[in-house]
């Protein structure tokens, strides 16, 4: 079953030539029938799928999928609408972006899928580096996994240049535990979005990121 005709496709390739209230909503009723509502079923279908790996995300689709409206009160850029459709899922969806979990990402050029904690704050920073110090084997396992390497290659992420001096040794032996965040990605072309097999192939990318998402999630329990 195909969620998406090419209509998505050309939204988005039309929306980035004439990025303006105007035109949007001129083409609003074709935002709403090829863009926002499909989306919308695909979203909660991942989300149900997930569900059967993972009951505790149990969120609504609108809980996960963020506006196409972008905020550019501080923005330099002051085009009014994002060019892709994206999705926080998670046990928090997107009232939490730092909680591990999955970012989707679709568009005219790419499907984007993110893994990972982003942007933990200091406080689940420092229990992500305890249960990383605490069990070194368990979190190698994971991004050492050979689906996970095939489909992301590393944990990307800042690092800090100040430790703990416990856990500047353990630096020597995994330097990942000076990472500030903990995510991984991967690209697909955007003829994938129209492709009738769309949700089994971002479910092999939900169940390779699922050992480590489960890893880091532990920061917050």
């Amino acid at each position: 079953m195909s969620y998406f005709s090419q209509e998505f496709i050309q939204f988005f390739i039309d929306l980035s030539r004439q990025n303006n209230t105007t035109w949007f909503n001129e083409h609003r009723a074709e935002y709403e029938k090829f863009v926002k509502k499909p989306f919308a079923v695909f979203v909660q279908d991942l989300i149900h799928q997930i569900n059967k790996y993972d009951p505790e995300v149990a969120i609504k689709a609108g809980d996960a999928i963020l506006r196409i409206n972008r905020d550019i009160r501080f923005a330099k850029d002051k085009t009014p609408y994002n060019t892709h459709m994206a999705a926080v899922i998670s046990r928090t969806g997107r009232k939490d972006k730092s909680y591990p979990g999955i970012y989707i990402q679709f568009s005219s050029e790419n499907i984007l899928f993110f893994g990972g904690a982003y942007q933990p704050d200091s406080t689940h920073l420092e229990k992500i580096r305890e249960l990383i110090a605490n069990d070194l084997k368990s979190f190698a396992k994971c991004y050492q996994n050979k689906k996970f390497v095939e489909k992301f290659g590393i944990i990307q992420g800042e690092q800090s240049k100040r430790l703990l001096k416990s856990q500047m040794s353990i630096k020597e032996k995994e330097p990942l535990i000076a990472n500030k965040q903990f995510f991984w990605n991967a690209s697909l072309e955007s003829s994938w979005i129209t492709q009738p097999k769309l949700m089994e192939k971002l479910m092999d990318f939900y169940l390779a990121s699922k050992p480590l998402n489960d890893f880091l999630v532990q920061a917050w329990k």
